[in-house]
């Protein structure tokens, strides 16, 4: 299974599998329980969140340039040791594990 990152609260892919929740913050006013049918994530994992920084960047990205901006800056926060162990270990249970 291939990992994406999508912005939150967009509509899901057929066969898209499983949403991560990689904010700082859950979303205010939508219970825990709605997270995964509102489209926000399945699990929360704030440990890969973007910086505060690209945060700010993504969120006034309203263009797909500005889009694609943000996701380069978040791939290259994510390329960090601790961030990529994360990634690896998301990775081989992708290949592994049956959702």
């Amino acid at each position: 299974m291939t990992i994406r990152i999508v912005r939150l609260g967009t509509a899901r892919q057929p066969g898209e599998g499983p949403r991560l929740g990689t904010v700082r913050r859950p979303p205010r006013g939508v219970p825990a329980s709605e997270f995964a049918s509102q489209n926000w994530y399945d699990v929360w994992y704030p440990e890969l969140s973007p910086s505060q920084e690209l945060v700010k960047k993504g969120l006034a990205a309203k263009t797909p340039p500005a889009w694609a901006r943000f996701v380069k800056g978040y791939r290259k926060e994510m390329a960090v040791p601790h961030a990529r162990r994360s990634l690896d270990v998301l990775a081989l249970l992708s290949q592994t594990a049956d959702f």
